[in-house]
């Protein structure tokens, strides 16, 4: 059996390409019944995500199994595979190559965000449906497993995933660092756009107090507050709640500064002092950057987090090499297992022969010796038992070491024709269609 991958992601297909090949949750029990059904695919898996749409598959035949799979998404999604270039956007990889992008892609190596965790989330549900729909087999659940504990291992073993890599992230970080840890502290978003609401997970997740939300829509300040548990509070009052908080994260459309260095000298004045890291992402800017001239306030714009960011993902890339030597390895590990499974059945069919062979003489030879005891009969049989076991020790310990390597192939099918075993399982079906 041949593992191989058909896909296409955000590095060879544009959005509007992609999403007419997404597969939405609820088909997923109809399109994997159809990939294994009507298209000649034993084993399947389908992951569909914002940035990628691959089909993971076991199949007997290399070449077919691809050309199969590339019909089923243009078939499934009634898109001509030639007529509208489809093709041309479709990746292929089979064997190694398709375990080494299997791999890659559960360890983030090949997202859009380097090193990014989302993706094996994903992955976990497509194997999962894959699980429930009766689309994984015996190679799926040990190739998906397998690309699992990779991921978690290059996480371990790597820092790839370890620094900030988006700016609310990068926003987050950097108050880590001026407070020490911001446990207790309490945080202040001013706008309730996608990147405040993001900066406000990342802050729950790092285990803030509390959290304020000023909005110029004070009812999308109530629905975000609740989605947090935080405190909606009236744009205009914001400035008011200022000395209460550590950390004040701004980004609203406001088209000037709406915070401003004398705000800011009296409300360190009521907080005694008290530290202020304030974060700015929005653009134009909405805090004079003369606040940092304040002492105990600390003010990051824009700039200086795609700097942090840009530092980040270039130590993330430094990682890379050290994470691809681990696929390299658990690759190695997973095809040994795979040829394991070619082998398995030779020695089974190996142990069946000489068990028939000493069964036909044991039995010949104990219909000519009538007179024995039942105790020297079973004396013969644990002999010719033992001899049995000890020739086939040795080529049955050879088979299985040897089976591992890159020439085990030839081991396998010379056991087989020295043993005439082929032969053997040939009478053997003939005899079941017979019968």
């Amino acid at each position: 059996m041949n593992i191989i991958i058909v896909g296409l992601s955000h590095k060879t297909a544009p959005v509007e390409i992609r999403e007419k090949l997404s597969f939405p949750a609820d088909t997923i029990a109809e399109s994997l019944k159809k990939l294994c059904g009507n298209y000649g695919i034993n084993e399947g898996v389908i992951v569909s995500t914002c940035n990628r749409v691959e089909v993971f598959a076991v199949t007997p035949d290399i070449e077919k199994g691809l050309w199969q799979v590339k019909r089923f998404l243009s078939e499934y999604h009634n898109i001509p595979l030639f007529n509208d270039a489809l093709d041309e956007h479709l990746y292929t990889f089979a064997s190694e190559d398709a375990v080494k992008h299997l791999f890659r892609v559960a360890a983030g190596l090949d997202s859009m965000v380097l090193g990014e965790p989302q993706i094996l989330g994903q992955m976990k549900d497509a194997y999962g449906y894959a699980i429930q729909h009766g689309a994984a087999g015996i190679i799926i659940n040990k190739l998906f497993h397998k690309a699992f504990s990779v991921a978690k291992r290059i996480r371990t073993e790597t820092k790839i995933g370890s620094s900030a890599v988006s700016i609310s992230y990068a926003a987050v970080e950097l108050a880590k660092k001026i407070f020490g840890a911001i446990e207790n502290k309490t945080a202040m978003l001013v706008g309730a756009g996608e990147m405040a609401e993001l900066a406000a997970r990342h802050l729950l997740n790092n285990g803030v107090k509390e959290i304020m939300i000023a909005n110029r829509s004070y009812e999308r300040a109530v629905e975000m507050a609740r989605a947090f548990n935080g405190a909606p509070i009236m744009f205009r009052e914001f400035a008011h709640y200022l000395k209460k908080v550590d950390v004040v994260i701004v980004s609203t459309a406001a088209p000037k500064f709406i915070i401003h260095p004398e705000q800011i000298e009296e409300t360190i004045k009521e907080r005694k002092n008290k530290p202020m890291f304030f974060i700015d992402i929005s653009v134009p800017r909405n805090i004079d950057p003369l606040i940092n001239k304040i002492d105990n306030v600390y003010l990051y714009d824009i700039d200086d987090l795609q700097g942090v960011v840009a530092a980040n993902i270039k130590e993330r890339q430094s990682e890379v090499q050290d994470a691809e030597n681990i696929i390299k390895e658990e690759i190695e590990k997973f095809y040994r297992w795979i040829k394991s499974l070619d082998v398995v059945p030779t020695i089974i069919s190996l142990r069946k022969k000489f068990d028939e062979i000493k069964n036909e003489e044991l039995n010949e030879a104990l219909a000519s010796l009538k007179d024995l005891s039942d105790e020297q009969k079973k004396t013969i049989e644990k002999m010719a038992d033992a001899i049995a076991k000890k020739i086939l020790h040795d080529p049955v310990t050879h088979l299985k070491k040897e089976s591992n390597k890159v020439e085990g192939d030839f081991y396998i099918e010379a056991a087989r024709k020295l043993f005439d075993l082929d032969k053997e399982e040939g009478q053997e079906i003939k005899e079941i269609k017979k019968g």
